[in-house]
């Protein structure tokens, strides 16, 4: 329950370059902040349940939003975003690739599922 994707993220050189601390939890990020950054919030969750006892793992679903100023930019965080969860075990899918209407801003979704031991 509730992965540490700011510790996945920050794993890996060139998010940390990019967004430094701007990774921000509940799909949201402050007003007016700097871009390139990141949001998250957790889709699904569930716990892998079984008939002998008190579940031992988690799987959670949790929606990744990588956010910049440029086409360029946005596509250069994902693709780190993605090496780094990669690198910590976990498989990221894409899920929407856009430029949000009323801010212009860039926008590449990633869907990442994670099993974790209680």
């Amino acid at each position: 329950m509730l992965p540490n994707i700011y510790a996945i993220l920050r794993q890996n050189a060139t998010v940390l370059s990019l967004v430094s601390t701007r990774i921000y939890r509940h799909g949201s990020a402050p007003q007016n902040v700097e871009k390139p950054y990141i949001t998250w919030f957790m889709v699904f969750g569930m716990p892998e349940l079984q008939i002998s006892g008190t579940p031992d793992s988690d799987m959670d679903t949790i929606q990744v939003d990588i956010w910049s100023d440029t086409d360029q930019g946005v596509e250069s965080l994902a693709y780190a975003a993605r090496s780094a969860f990669d690198n910590a075990g976990y498989a990221a899918r894409i899920v929407q690739a856009l430029r949000e209407a009323e801010t212009r801003i860039y926008r590449i979704s990633l869907e990442v599922d994670i099993i974790q031991s209680r």
